[in-house]
């Protein structure tokens, strides 16, 4: 089962925008988080959880979309997500944060997708202004913003199938 969510989670950019995701279960998804593995068992990530529409017009506009899409400025009205978490580090509790907020972001990714969401995992966005439209303290830096909502897209894998293949060196 595991395999299959992984298979099926792959990035979505467009959404339908009307429809909603209740602010229980985005708590649903940050308890995934939680209970996934952390550095030192320290846990310094906190969660901002949005699915406030005028919240998240606020973050809309601070999020790069696709890097490699020069010419695409990300979703249009009515394609936007309905809901976002915010992933931050909680910096009195760690100085870094290794790989915590990759893994808590997966987990929750593959809750979303579990139920019928998609996302898409923004390691782009305009951190400062983000942080100052929202509120954010300075202690807590953002390291990824997640946007979810239902999929409006069909994304599809090809798979490569000698990637697991090893890497030998010189013998």
């Amino acid at each position: 089962m595991i395999r299959d969510l992984v298979i099926e989670n792959r990035t979505c950019r467009r959404f339908y925008q009307d429809v909603t995701i209740e602010r229980e279960t985005l708590r649903e998804l940050v308890d995934l988080a939680r209970l996934s593995a952390s550095g030192a068992n320290r846990q310094p990530l906190k969660y901002i959880l949005s699915c406030d529409p005028q919240k998240n017009a606020l973050i809309v506009q601070c999020l790069g979309w696709a890097g490699a899409l020069k010419d695409w400025t990300g979703p249009s009205e009515g394609e936007r997500p309905s809901a976002h978490i915010i992933i931050l580090g909680d910096t009195e509790i760690a100085d870094s944060f290794f790989c915590d907020h990759g893994i808590a972001a997966q987990s929750i990714l593959l809750g979303a997708r579990e139920k019928g969401l998609g996302g898409c995992m923004h390691g782009s966005a305009k951190k400062d202004e983000l942080s100052k439209a929202l509120g954010i303290p300075p202690r807590y830096e953002i390291l990824l913003v997640l946007s979810l909502g239902k999929p409006k897209e069909k994304v599809s894998l090809n798979l490569i199938l000698d990637i697991a293949a090893p890497v030998t060196g010189p013998e």
